[in-house]
């Protein structure tokens, strides 16, 4: 590999290439290590089975989501991420019962949402919604059933 420096390419020396395969060569072995023991106790390089854990066959998946209606007249799911909404979809699972008691904590969605996207449509009205997907002998059983957990007139 080769970078530039003030117009000037550099080239990476033997040092430097046999220090990048060494390193890469020890996380790939590290990576090994702790998938074969499959434990957790061995992260970042191993497992972490949180994420890959397997679901029962006739089973029921919940899927939390916020959508909300804009001042343009749209519905539009709420993009749960800290470059949407500046909320991550495992914050609101989490307060998923606080929001259900107090859906007024639902107004800090639509203040991230309008700080951050001054130039978008803004929301008007938010829901919390769950949507459930039903497994039948490891197949989804029809579509997802909806349940409005809480609903919020959104303040100017």
């Amino acid at each position: 590999m080769a970078s530039v420096t003030d117009g000037e390419q550099v080239r990476l020396g033997r040092v430097g290439k046999g220090l990048r395969v060494l390193v890469a060569v020890a996380g790939i072995a590290l990576l090994i290590n702790g998938s074969v023991r499959a434990s957790d106790d061995a992260w970042p390089f191993g497992p972490m089975s949180q994420y890959a854990m397997s679901v029962p066959d006739d089973a029921k998946i919940d899927y939390t989501r916020i959508s909300a209606v804009t001042d343009a007249g749209t519905t539009v799911d709420v993009p749960l991420n800290i470059e949407g909404a500046g909320v991550a979809r495992a914050e609101i699972e989490a307060r998923a019962g606080e929001i259900e008691k107090n859906p007024a904590l639902l107004q800090q969605v639509a203040d991230g949402w309008a700080r951050k996207h001054p130039d978008k449509p803004k929301y008007v009205k938010l829901q919390l919604i769950r949507d459930t997907t039903q497994l039948v002998n490891g197949r989804v059983d029809g579509p997802p059933a909806s349940q409005v957990l809480a609903t919020w007139e959104v303040r100017r």
